[in-house]
């Protein structure tokens, strides 16, 4: 068991440093190729950022650990909104772009909306459904480059990212690396999460929602806490709704179109339950377009309350 959360700690490190190379790789080979700087920030980077994620999840798909998959996924975007968010809040007031409220907020609910329909149709989230979220997601990037493109006509900068230069041989060596520690640190997550659930007696689903979810999200936790303190956090919401979107589209897509991915009544009562905290956290930031102290406050325990449902679900006393 000790071996096993070694094997843990060194597979989430590997994901995490695996996407920072990659992602700064293909930054740097965009930008020679003269990708204009938002577009990357919103293509490269923006996926980068679901890189664990995704690792984490094609690898349980493809191993039959479909639990884990799906739950991974729910898991990773219910923590981004409750516990990301809310710790930030704790720290100054989050503000949130108009447009993002009205436009990629709704989306992400209807992303979660389309999952939780797909699978509660036969329950399972199938080749053609995996098919069907990538095309969405597809339509989403084409949706984000015009409207940046549209603000860019109209006056509107969008922000550029700053991408490090690197010669044409780093991008390759960067890119090879990267890709090469989120396939290891994938399978050494999910081995050691399958070892540990053996061994405390846990489900898959519920290994998703705790130990993945949290550990692929950890380093989104830290950056956006550290950016709080340094009173540079007004992106953060936006960020994390982004992320979300991604996660369901991009990494729910690749995992089921990949391996079908059978889903459970609990998977179905997550995916409810992520919809919910997320109109609720729409309700909080509607009228002020930011987030108080007090609404990440009850966010945060609004996630304690909901670990302690899931670990009390998996035991069996509910059900």
């Amino acid at each position: 068991m000790v071996v096993a959360v070694i094997v843990l700690i060194v597979g989430f490190i590997l994901l995490v440093k695996g996407a920072d190379f990659f992602v700064d790789g293909a930054a740097a080979f965009a930008k020679k190729l003269r990708v204009p700087g938002f577009i990357i920030g919103m293509t490269v980077v923006a996926m980068g950022t679901s890189a664990p994620e995704c690792a984490v999840s094609i690898t349980a798909s493809l191993r039959g650990s479909n639990g884990m998959a799906i739950s991974n996924v729910i898991g990773s975007n219910v923590f981004n909104l409750l516990v990301v968010c809310g710790v930030c809040a704790l720290f100054m007031p989050l503000a949130i772009e108009k447009k993002t409220l009205k436009r990629e907020f709704p989306f992400s609910v209807l992303a979660a909306v389309l999952l939780l329909v797909l699978g509660a149709v036969g329950m399972i989230v199938g080749h053609a459904d995996g098919v069907i979220l990538l095309c969405v997601f597809v339509l989403f990037l084409v949706w984000m480059v015009m409207s940046a493109r549209k603000a860019m006509r109209d006056g509107e900068e969008p922000e550029a990212e700053e991408i490090r230069e690197l010669s044409g041989l780093r991008c390759v060596l960067y890119m090879a690396g990267g890709v090469a520690a989120i396939v290891v640190g994938g399978q050494m997550v999910v081995n050691s999460a399958e070892t540990i659930a053996l061994g405390f007696g846990m489900s898959e689903t519920l290994v998703g929602l705790t130990i993945c979810s949290i550990g692929t999200s950890l380093p989104e936790l830290v950056t956006s806490v550290v950016a709080s303190r340094k009173n540079q956090a007004g992106m953060a919401l936006g960020n994390v709704i982004g992320s979300n979107i991604f996660n369901i589209l991009l990494v729910g897509g690749l995992a089921s179109a990949i391996s079908p991915i059978a889903v459970s009544t609990n998977n179905l009562i997550d995916l409810v339950f992520l919809i919910a905290i997320s109109l609720y956290i729409m309700l909080l930031v509607w009228k002020r377009q930011e987030l108080r102290r007090g609404g990440g406050i009850s966010m945060l325990a609004i996630y304690a309350v909901y670990m302690v449902y899931i670990c009390v679900r998996d035991t069996g006393i509910l059900f």
